[in-house]
């Protein structure tokens, strides 16, 4: 069964029940690292996402197809549980609790949904107040390091030039040897194949570009204002 169909089975399952009942069986069923339970609780979170400053504009529902394309001919299923998500009693923080869930003992899945979170966030040019509440709130959910965390806003928010630190998750005193260190790592993380290795949909793979733009940055800044500690 290919990822469409088994949305299908989800939007079917929806209809008759709720999207965020589908989530919690998901989350029961322990379905990790899988495209489909990835694609679902993305459109669900962009869908409540889009609601939060109240209106929905057609930039933020854009923004999603942004990050995720797919057939015209399976428009239908990604619209259907979009509207479904934005239709359902359920507030945005049951939809949280129950993908946190499901990508419990993945978390680097987690930072991946985040990151699209705050694509469509800043989708129609301005970064609403009750937005970022809601993608702080979603970081303390899904248990996001505050590394990672400034590493998503620096990709999407921008972060003062001071902070290369934080970004690569390092403390100022660290050597050169950790520093490149931590930066290898995080480039091995965040590389397509790791991406697609945990599920991501290929077609959402772009999203790890942001973050490796904030990642180069941070540690291009580092090299230039240490040089004698990396040539140390």
């Amino acid at each position: 069964m290919n990822i469409w169909n088994r949305i299908e089975a989800g939007v079917a399952e929806a209809r008759k029940r709720t999207l965020g009942a589908v989530l919690e069986r998901l989350a029961r069923e322990k379905k990790k690292r899988t495209e489909s339970a990835f694609s679902m609780a993305l459109i669900a979170l962009s869908a409540k996402m889009a609601k939060a400053d109240g209106v929905v504009t057609d930039d933020e529902i854009e923004a999603f197809r942004d990050f995720f394309s797919f057939p015209e001919e399976e428009a239908d299923k990604v619209r259907m549980i979009y509207h479904l998500a934005q239709q359902d009693v359920a507030g945005f923080d049951e939809y949280l609790a129950k993908v946190a869930k499901i990508f419990e003992d993945s978390p680097e899945v987690l930072e991946d949904v985040l990151d699209c979170l705050l694509h469509v966030a800043v989708a129609d040019g301005v970064a609403h107040p009750r937005e970022l509440d809601l993608i702080e709130r979603a970081a303390k959910v899904f248990q996001i390091s505050e590394a990672a965390f400034h590493r998503l806003k620096a990709a999407h928010l921008g972060l003062a030039d001071d902070n290369p630190y934080l970004i690569l998750g390092v403390d100022p005193a660290a050597s050169a040897a950790e520093i490149k260190a931590a930066y290898h790592e995080l480039v091995r993380d965040h590389h397509p194949d790791a991406l697609l290795a945990r599920g991501v949909p290929v077609d959402l793979v772009k999203i790890a570009e942001g973050r490796m733009a904030a990642i180069n940055a941070a540690y291009e800044q580092l090299t230039n204002d240490s040089g004698k500690k990396f040539r140390g």
